[in-house]
């Protein structure tokens, strides 16, 4: 039962404060009491360690435990986790017969995804596996909160990658993958909050399409390459048509360099081709044959 004293009653003016504040008490104690052990938890405490005094040194050898480093240990004392907090690393003092332990590791953990058949958005058949790497990063929630804390890690993963992938097409899955893993990351680094687990990376391995769609992207992007090869090609035939007539413009200007280019013509046939027979005629007499033809 909860008594207000006369200084409750003088510090309190409404009524509604007054309810608020035995509200308060009693809530207060019904707190103490679910959070103890009781009386008959204290008489088996205190026989445990009676025992342990009654058979020391032997019995140190039974409640002292080593925890390494990248370990947590949660104690229990009669079911409840001891001081809400987990244990360790070094050594710890365990009870017999009351108290019982747990140890976590708390080293990153690699959970590999199997292969996924997933329908992209586009309906597209394809398979997709992956790789989360996790670790708990509070030992009290991933033993109070979930049967088995890596196992649902794993389902969880494989049932959000399917669920995210379901709502991207194709393309959106082959160009845009770190977007895609980061977004799953979110996801279970959320979902696994209330089990002590931080969610670090997620990789998206491999990428598996069906046999047919390979060869039909295949085809599309060697039409596109051909298509592009031939835009490539007549932008050099129109550039060297350009050059071609600024040339000859030159050439109609200066008749001494055409013959000049006669000339290199003739050495470059020389030196490529050893066995090719060249009779160079005079460009005066070409003109003049040309002449008498206009004349004639």
């Amino acid at each position: 039962m909860c008594i207000l004293t006369s200084t409750d009653f003088e510090a309190c003016g409404p009524v509604d404060e007054l309810v608020h504040r035995y509200t308060s008490k009693l809530s207060s104690k019904d707190t103490d009491r679910r959070e103890g052990i009781g009386v008959c938890g204290w008489i088996l405490v205190s026989l445990s360690f009676f025992l342990v005094v009654i058979t020391f040194p032997i019995s140190i050898w039974a409640c002292i435990k080593v925890v390494r480093e990248y370990e947590r240990a949660v104690v229990f004392r009669l079911g409840r986790i001891l001081s809400k907090k987990a244990k360790g690393p070094g050594l710890i003092l365990i009870l017999p017969c009351t108290d019982t332990f747990i140890k976590v590791d708390l080293r990153t953990v690699t959970c590999n995804i199997p292969p996924q058949e997933i329908l992209t958005k586009d309906a597209v058949t394809t398979q997709v596996d992956g790789v989360v790497y996790y670790r708990i990063h509070s030992a009290v929630s991933a033993v109070a909160n979930v049967t088995d804390v890596h196992s649902a890690t794993f389902l969880l993963a494989q049932t959000t990658l399917r669920n995210v992938l379901g709502t991207r097409s194709l393309a959106q899955l082959l160009a845009g993958r770190e977007e895609i893993a980061r977004s799953i990351q979110a996801i279970l680094d959320s979902a696994t909050e209330q089990w002590g687990i931080k969610v670090s990376r997620v990789e998206i391995k491999d990428v598996r399409i069906p046999v047919a769609m390979q060869r039909a992207m295949a085809a599309e992007a060697e039409a596109a390459r051909e298509a592009k090869a031939k835009v490539v090609a007549a932008e050099g035939e129109m550039n060297a048509s350009k050059a071609l007539k600024q040339a000859s413009m030159v050439l109609a200007e200066s008749p001494a360099g055409l013959q000049l280019r006669y000339l290199q013509t003739l050495t470059t046939l020389a030196a490529e081709n050893n066995s090719t027979i060249v009779f160079p005629l005079p460009i005066n007499m070409l003109e003049s044959l040309g002449q008498k033809n206009r004349g004639g």
